[in-house]
Order: C-alpha cells, then sequence, then structure tokens
C-alpha cells in the first residue's frame, strides 16, 4: 500500500529512474490511479541544495545524501511506482511541507 511521504522509484521518461517521494492526500494513494510525486536525485554534486530542495539522507529510504525538488508535482501512474525505500522523516515531512507553501504561496489564510 502506497501513503503519503512514502520514498519510491519511478522511471521517467526524460531522466530515467530516480527516487520519488508520494505528496498526494493519503486517500489519494490508497485508490488513485495516478499520484502525484516530488523528483529527488542524488548529491554527488557536492553542493548545496538550492532554494527548491529539501536534502533526504538514509532516514528517509535513501541511499545517500539526496535532493528532493519542491519546484515542481509529477503527476504518475501509480502502478508504475517500484521498490519502496522507505518513509520521509517527520523532521524532513514539516521541511517538505514548508518549502511548498512558500513556493507554491499556499498561505493558511488569504
Amino acid at each position: 500500500m502506497k501513503d503519503q511521504f512514502d520514498v519510491w522509484r519511478f522511471k521517467f521518461p526524460d531522466k530515467g529512474e530516480h527516487p520519488v517521494v508520494i505528496i498526494s492526500h493519503p486517500d489519494r494513494c490508497a485508490r488513485a490511479a495516478l499520484v502525484n510525486v516530488l523528483f529527488c536525485t542524488s548529491q554527488r554534486q557536492s553542493r548545496q541544495p538550492y532554494p527548491y530542495e529539501v536534502m533526504l539522507n538514509g532516514a528517509d529510504g535513501m541511499d545517500w545524501e539526496t535532493f528532493c525538488d519542491c519546484s515542481i508535482m509529477y503527476a504518475v501512474k501509480s502502478e508504475l511506482l517500484s521498490n519502496r525505500r522507505g518513509h520521509v522523516t517527520l523532521e524532513r515531512r514539516r521541511a517538505l511541507r514548508a518549502k511548498l507553501r512558500d513556493l507554491f504561496r499556499l498561505a493558511a489564510l488569504d
């Protein structure tokens, strides 16, 4: 069963296979054909995260430090997610939520 903030692998047509973080609502994760994910890539560039990225690591199901790009959400077929890697830790779930709110200007109130 898939859940919000799970880390899976997905083969992007133009980027190849990468880890992704599911961000869809838990009800959608459980039964929808499409789910929203965030693209992740390894931190082999030896750089700091860009303003739109959150650093994930082994505690989150990654093999090494990995950048999670919060600037774009991808809608992918749930059935094409493979090899569940883990679940994002509470601290970084909070960081991802904050980054998404900031980037998409999602205020709690208008």
